[in-house]
């Protein structure tokens, strides 16, 4: 997936086949933002910003490590969303197979509900980066501080949907509980990327 075109990626996704859906574009979302943090960090760099030079070099690395991570994301939720789709497929003819078959659609629904509690991991990484360079970066790229927040608040809430989707097939308590857990980050996401495009706004338009 991260050696595709832009126009063949879209057309995949535009495509009837089961991947790539929601799920990697969360991912792709998260990857944005991430390199949208690490592109305003290149732009801060020389003498203006020499006071701050660690962090934003601390930024910038921390981006760039993020975008490689929701990238892999994006690719590792076609897998998951195949294994479920494999795991409704297993023969149910008799009570081994049928325990056997829901013993593997809850395993391949729990990881399929893992992976984007993983993108809301990063997009809260890449609002932390984002909410650290916005005050000592580039004014003359801030724009995409917000840009990065939104892309951000895009992966958290789209991951958040994917969750609650493959949550409704799972009975296990304690799985419940773990990607419960992803949903309530998901939702701290949503304010603080706002208030960071509020914040760069306002700098605008002031």
């Amino acid at each position: 997936m991260r050696t595709d075109t832009i126009d063949s990626f879209l057309h995949d996704l535009a495509a009837r086949v089961p991947a790539p859906g929601g799920g990697a574009t969360s991912a792709l979302h998260a990857a944005q933002g991430a390199a949208l943090v690490a592109m305003v960090a290149r732009y801060s760099d020389g003498a203006r910003y020499a006071a701050h030079a660690a962090a934003i070099t601390e930024i910038r690395d921390a981006a760039d490590e993020l975008r490689a991570s929701a990238l892999a994301l994006a690719e590792q939720d076609a897998v998951a969303f195949g294994s479920v789709g494999a795991a409704y497929g297993l023969p149910k003819s008799n009570d081994d197979e049928k325990a056997a078959r829901t013993r593997a659609i809850t395993a391949a629904l729990a990881e399929a509900g893992r992976v984007p509690a993983r993108v809301i991991a990063v997009a809260a990484q890449v609002l932390d980066l984002a909410q650290g360079l916005r005050p000592i970066g580039n004014t003359n790229v801030i724009a995409d501080i917000a840009a990065a927040a939104d892309a951000a608040r895009a992966a958290a809430s789209t991951a958040r949907v994917n969750i609650e989707i493959n949550l409704a097939g799972i009975t296990d308590v304690a799985i419940r509980a773990e990607l419960g857990e992803s949903l309530e980050r998901a939702a701290d996401v949503f304010p603080r990327a706002d208030q960071v495009t509020s914040a760069v706004r306002e700098h605008i338009l002031r």
